[in-house]
């Protein structure tokens, strides 16, 4: 089991922020694995500043835990801390990250998406697109 924190973040036209890994094909939520006794908001605020060059501006909202099969470890589950951000800053894709999109969240065929994004992360950014 690979324990993560991922952030769900919905533009005012309703897309979500998807991220790509170097040398990955699945676009996800940005976000990433909790460190030895790291709390979910703490890892998720590291890893939005190590990834985008974005910090939270405000806290985070919980949207619940999921699980499903890892885009990148095959035989793997990942079970990930969702929550709704507001980024303060510049998206500046660093670290691992290759590509950062905005994307629809109700196209589900024209990019490749983690299963975690595809089957919990797109579903409850439509709910916050359409809340703003």
């Amino acid at each position: 089991m690979i324990r993560i924190a991922a952030a769900v973040i919905v533009d005012e036209g309703g897309r979500t922020l998807l991220v790509r890994k170097r040398g990955t094909a699945a676009y996800m939520q940005a976000g990433g694995k909790l460190g030895p006794g790291e709390a979910a908001q703490d890892a998720l605020r590291r890893e939005l500043l190590e990834e985008l060059g974005c910090d939270l501006a405000g806290a985070p909202r919980p949207l619940g835990r999921f699980s499903a099969p890892a885009a990148n470890e095959a035989g793997r589950t990942v079970e990930a801390e969702l929550f709704a951000v507001t980024l303060a800053g510049e998206i500046r894709p660093a670290a691992e990250i290759e590509d950062a999109i905005w994307h629809d969240p109700d196209d589900l065929d024209s990019i490749i998406l983690a299963p975690l994004t595809r089957d919990h992360a797109l579903p409850l950014a439509r709910g916050l697109g359409r809340r703003i």
